[in-house]
């Protein structure tokens, strides 16, 4: 196991960005001169040397020979790693400066969590093939549906500002409202096919290692439930134009029902019955 220097430096990096990019894209961002080709690829280059970092730091505690140690903040710092990466990739296509500036905080928090809340001892199977595509999956799905939750609270207040006439200046800096929406929609329909194929990694992983499918334990039927939710979601999107707080709604009790799926079972059993 590490000691918490290293995930301390991961974590104070991520608040440095963080505070640089609120600095630059939200507080200053009146004032502030325009956003040149060069000092955008340095904000890029910069981040992506940061994940570098938290990636060292955390899969290298988590990567223990064929085996796998993952605990419930080595769980949360991964989604959270994974979540930078994919609005660090998102920022080739879009510009997403200010919408960088709320997720490394909470990026910031998640690094320091292993530290908090180690693994104990590997997880069992892990150096199978079929569990680790598995865990894989499903946390790029979370990842993506953290990206959306954030997003979804984000555009609620863009356009409640909107509405009083109140636009704050880093507010100013964020896409078009219906851009971030399409965005948005984009968001939840990558999650929702990583959301299914987790189910269906989930169910072809119990059959290779027990013989049986899938238990319907309180993880799966969360999980079933958060995929229901989604889908709900996408089909009133598709079929009835469901937007603003609708969406806001549907989106944030499917990412709940994902947090109870596996998060929240990992805190009871790690941190409140203290098992491992």
């Amino acid at each position: 196991m590490q000691g918490i220097l290293p995930y301390l430096v991961s974590a104070l990096l991520y608040a440095a960005m963080g505070a640089y990019f609120w600095q630059r894209h939200w507080s200053a961002a009146a004032n502030a001169p325009a956003a040149t080709t060069a000092s955008r690829a340095g904000e890029r280059l910069g981040l992506l040397l940061l994940l570098g970092v938290h990636a060292a730091v955390l899969f290298g505690a988590m990567l223990s020979g064929s085996t796998l140690r993952i605990g419930l903040g080595d769980a949360v710092s991964a989604i959270l790693w994974l979540a930078v990466l994919i609005y660090w990739l998102g920022g080739l296509f879009y510009r997403l400066e200010g919408l960088q500036a709320l997720i490394l905080p909470a990026a910031a928090a998640a690094a320091l969590l292993p530290a908090v809340f180690p693994a104990a001892r590997p997880l069992p199977n892990s150096e199978l093939l079929a569990f680790r595509l598995h865990l894989l999956i499903s946390m790029l799905a979370y990842s993506l549906f953290t990206i959306a939750s954030l997003h979804v609270l984000l555009m609620a207040m863009l356009e409640r500002r909107l509405h009083r006439g109140t636009l704050p200046a880093g507010l100013r800096t964020l896409p078009p409202l219906l851009t971030m929406e399409t965005l948005l929609f984009r968001i939840i329909w990558a999650g929702f096919v990583m959301l299914s194929l987790t189910l269906a990694s989930g169910v072809v992983f119990s059959e290779e290692v027990f013989g049986r499918a899938a238990r319907l334990n309180h993880k799966t039927i969360f999980g079933i439930v958060s995929w229901l939710v989604f889908a709900a979601l996408l089909f009133g999107r598709h079929f009835y134009g469901w937007r603003g707080r609708v969406a806001v709604r549907w989106t944030l009790a499917g990412f709940l029902m994902l947090v109870l799926a596996y998060l929240g079972s990992k805190f009871v059993v790690e941190v409140l019955l203290g098992r491992s």
